[in-house]
């Protein structure tokens, strides 16, 4: 059979299944076997099922992801958001919307140990929703603001969806964890941003919280001085070739068990609650990337790969035009897929056309990474607004819609911002030694 019509069939069938509710990676497999078995034969077809999940569980590079979702955990159940948050609201409260901007900073900081956009924004909706809330926010706003503040853990390093890309296109994770640091805080400065120009626009939906002294303000730094601290030590650990990147995910995860023992926050059975959550979402995250794997197989066979790369660099609209019109696909595809199946299944795709645009692959990283984090927020379906749903059941998800849709506005702005000026992510990882 014409491997072009096994491609294409391929495909579709991925989608029907998709349809469906086949869990991606059990879909990506079935495609992967099932196209490669047509293709040569079935017995190599049903080998990959062998070979994907040992190849998988005894690569050393994706140890990093077991490593920081643990460390994702251990400072959750050590109750470091709602310090983050109080510490915020001591230092922004007095503007108008000043609990939103607290909350936005506390995400980030959540984000800079944790790593992932639904823990960030389904930890911070329980500590700061009620806040925000309880102070006369309206309700679509201040879900809003947390939803669109939970697209920073994967944002800001460490990220496994960062890790995900430097190990499928073989970059420095390193690299692209310090990369992220600058889009992050670009980031943090629009979303503050937009919450001044609604609060201006819609004051009676952003009040005012109340002043705090000096002496308040500096109280609230001891609260999270552990945290910042295991931040820099992970990240200047990386940024300064101390350790790598999957030295650092250990040393991480287990500065952040130290501080919630430390503090009397952690018991033994705190500990095995953790160590389970991460073995769960470790399994969910490594179905994902064994799936990924056997249909790379299949795309390599069909020559998939190859053939999308060729109608890409042809196309007459240059590189930026290819480029735009891959990051049209991408936030197609985010309002309806998982950004970690989407990261999966369209970079070996793409990330070969744009290395013979003449792109850098660090810059491209960010770039996607950034893009995907789009697909949490938009609709129909943003994971983040159903987590914020499913936990304020009063707020409709219209309503979330309606109050994270400044923060898309604000999002795009930042893509092109970075996509024009690529030395936001590219100034920290060529520093590097």
């Amino acid at each position: 059979m014409d491997r072009d019509i096994v491609a294409i069939g391929g495909f579709v069938v991925l989608f029907l299944l998709m349809v469906l509710r086949v869990p991606i990676g059990f879909a990506m497999a079935i495609v992967g076997v099932g196209g490669f078995a047509t293709v040569v034969n079935v017995n190599p077809g049903l080998k990959l099922l062998e070979q994907s999940p040992l190849r998988t569980a005894l690569d050393y590079d994706l140890s990093i992801i077991p490593m920081f979702v643990l460390m994702g955990a251990f400072a959750t159940a050590a109750g470091i958001s709602r310090e983050l948050f109080r510490a915020g609201n001591a230092w922004f409260g007095h503007f108008r919307g000043g609990l939103a901007l607290a909350a936005i900073s506390a995400c980030a900081g959540f984000a800079a140990i944790n790593g992932s956009s639904v823990a960030t924004a389904a930890t911070m909706s329980n500590v700061a929703l009620p806040e925000m809330r309880k102070a006369g926010y309206h309700p679509g706003t201040a879900a809003g603001v947390i939803a669109a503040g939970g697209t920073l853990g994967i944002m800001i390093p460490p990220s496994v969806i960062f890790a995900l890309y430097g190990v499928m296109t073989e970059q420095d994770v390193s690299k692209l964890f310090v990369a992220g640091i600058l889009p992050g805080l670009l980031a943090v400065c629009l979303y503050m941003t937009t919450i001044a120009i609604l609060g201006w626009l819609r004051p009676e939906a952003m009040p005012r919280g109340s002043n705090h002294s000096w002496g308040e303000r500096l109280a609230s730094l001891r609260d999270i001085w552990a945290t910042m601290l295991l931040f820099l030590f992970v990240i200047g650990g990386m940024y300064g070739g101390l350790f790598t990147a999957t030295e650092a995910a250990g040393a991480g995860a287990a500065g952040a068990l130290l501080i919630g023992v430390l503090r009397g926050r952690m018991g033994w059975v705190d500990i095995h609650r953790c160590l389970v959550e991460a073995l769960r979402t470790s399994a969910a995250i490594f179905a994902i990337v064994i799936g990924a794997f056997v249909f790379g197989y299949f795309l390599t066979i069909t020559q998939t790969t190859q053939h999308a790369t060729k109608f890409l660099v042809e196309l007459p609209i240059g590189p930026y035009g290819v480029l735009a019109l891959i990051l049209v696909g991408y936030l197609i595809l985010g309002a309806i897929m998982d950004e970690l199946a989407m990261i999966l299944l369209t970079v070996p795709i793409v990330y070969p056309a744009m290395m013979q645009l003449g792109f850098d692959p660090i810059w491209f990283g960010v770039i996607i990474v950034m893009t995907v984090t789009l697909g949490l927020i938009c609709p129909p379906i943003g994971m983040n607004v159903f987590v914020i749903n499913s936990i304020a059941r009063d707020i409709s998800l219209a309503a979330i819609y309606r109050g994270v849709g400044p923060f898309i506005a604000a999002d795009i702005v930042r893509l092109t911002i970075l996509c024009a000026v690529p030395w936001i992510s590219l100034v920290l990882p060529r520093t590097m030694q």
